[in-house]
């Protein structure tokens, strides 16, 4: 069911969400032991939830969009009182001591949080390989990655676990996995949504990312979790900035369709844009920076977690190692309690930090992010929306690219771009296509001016409708 299809037979009384909560932890319950997409259940707490919901309605009063609807949370967002590891021995038995402000958003609007989903160990990866409690399967072949970081979430959705979920996007987290799972996942505006409560990964890229199976269900999401927030300075009411203006002229960016790309997805899309050139002008733009954006991202987002992470020295929080001295007790907590890639992001981001490294690499990768975000500028000067590949591939096999980390970090080439210049992207799927006997989506990206998530529903409507 989508959220508007639940919302109507909950007013009808055609469900209640007793009911539904029963139907998927059962659902749930036989799944998950081979896809892995959640980590923890809450069961009776989300039971609790749905009496209260249904008593208020049994009441006479009538439903708001999000009462009773079921949520996938990833494990790198605090909710109170439950375990929040982010995939990571280190946080095993980390308990939050608050919740994050896109929950109690979720809370308020009378959304159930079903439990907490796997993902990529600190949100580090694109395949769901790396969390330390095994890796997720993608639902369409379990032989093949879901994406990352927000594997299980996307997975979750994708396999009927639950309606919604919450993902987090530092470099494609909610659009890559979404693309390879076949539902819709957004990267909202930097500062649309709070990042209070969110673990973090690189503070300067991070943003929490709806994920759902229409665009019109992404939207009702993200219109309940964006907004100003007390607790997060980098949040802008960017409502108030928006012109709201309708699509007219679309973007293709050739530096996104050179070689690399899967033909299967170049063709679909190419397709696509034939169809679109009957109500839309297409122009044909440039982003001549975008072929730096891998190479600088992962400059400065190693560079941001290896600050980040160094809080996770077995003291504060977390597992500890116990010893007499105390840098044994730093050296085996964080020996013992990161896996390898956090290990890998930490040693390289302190690398280029250091006093002899800092002006060579992190100091000339922001001025490459800064040369990106330019492009993005002039181009919008140009055309209302970019149409986009959001992977090169379809999804890749586990253990295909876990032993060259670099051909893992290109997965990221069509996403990270939009995190590097702040602005929203949208993932939906547009067909799908056959390799080796099984169906598999072909994903679309999205990408629109700072504060104008509302052109990428819009469009991303508009796309549903034709390939439906």
């Amino acid at each position: 069911m989508t959220v508007l299809d639940f919302h109507e037979k909950l007013k009808t009384g055609k469900t209640s969400a007793r009911e539904a909560v029963f139907g998927f932890l059962e659902k749930i319950k036989k799944e998950n032991k081979i896809l892995n997409a959640y980590l923890e259940i809450f069961e009776d707490d989300a039971i609790a939830q749905a009496q209260k919901i249904d008593e208020r309605i049994a009441s006479g009063e009538t439903p708001d969009i999000l009462w009773g609807v079921p949520v996938a949370v990833k494990d790198n967002i605090l909710i109170e009182g439950k375990i929040a590891s982010s995939a990571s021995k280190i946080l095993e038995n980390y308990v939050a001591s608050y919740s994050a402000t896109v929950i109690k958003k979720l809370q308020e609007a009378g959304a159930i949080i079903l439990g907490r989903t796997n993902m990529d160990e600190f949100a580090m990866g694109a395949s769901t390989e790396n969390s330390a409690y095994g890796p997720t399967k993608n639902p369409l072949d379990h032989s093949r990655v879901p994406g990352g970081s927000s594997g299980g979430s996307v997975a979750a959705v994708s396999a009927d676990l639950a309606i919604l979920g919450l993902g987090s996007e530092t470099g494609g987290s909610a659009r890559q996995p979404s693309a390879f799972c076949g539902v819709v996942g957004l990267k909202p505006t930097y500062g649309a949504v709070s990042r209070y409560g969110l673990m973090s990964l690189a503070s300067s890229l991070d943003q929490i990312g709806p994920i759902a199976k229409t665009v019109g269900d992404c939207k009702i999401l993200f219109d309940t979790i964006k907004g100003l927030d007390k607790f997060d300075s980098t949040t802008m009411d960017y409502g108030l900035r928006t012109v709201d203006k309708k699509v007219k002229r679309i973007g293709i960016p050739k530096e996104y369709f050179e070689d690399g790309l899967d033909e299967r997805i170049k063709k679909s899309i190419e397709n696509l844009i034939k169809r679109l050139e009957k109500n839309y002008e297409i122009r044909h733009v440039s982003l001549p920076h975008t072929k730096y954006a891998v190479p600088c991202y992962y400059i400065i987002v190693p560079a941001e977690a290896s600050s980040n992470l160094a809080r996770h020295d077995g003291i504060r929080y977390g597992v500890q190692k116990k010893s007499d001295d105390l840098l044994e007790v730093y050296k085996k907590s964080r020996g013992m309690g990161f896996g390898n890639e956090p290990t890998r992001r930490i040693l390289l981001g302190t690398y280029v930090l250091s006093a002899g490294y800092y002006d060579a690499y992190y100091m000339r990768a922001q001025k490459v992010r800064s040369l990106i975000k330019k492009d993005f500028d002039e181009v919008f000067n140009e055309v209302d929306i970019l149409l986009t590949p959001v992977t090169p591939t379809l999804p890749f096999k586990f253990g295909e690219k876990t032993k060259d980390p670099v051909s893992m970090y290109l997965a990221d080439i069509y996403t990270c771009p939009a995190n590097l210049a702040g602005i929203p992207a949208l993932s939906q799927p547009i067909g799908w296509t056959e390799e080796e006997g099984k169906k598999f989506p072909i994903g679309l990206q999205l990408m629109a001016p700072p504060g104008e998530e509302n052109r990428l529903f819009e469009m991303g409507k508009h796309i549903e409708n034709l390939v439906l």
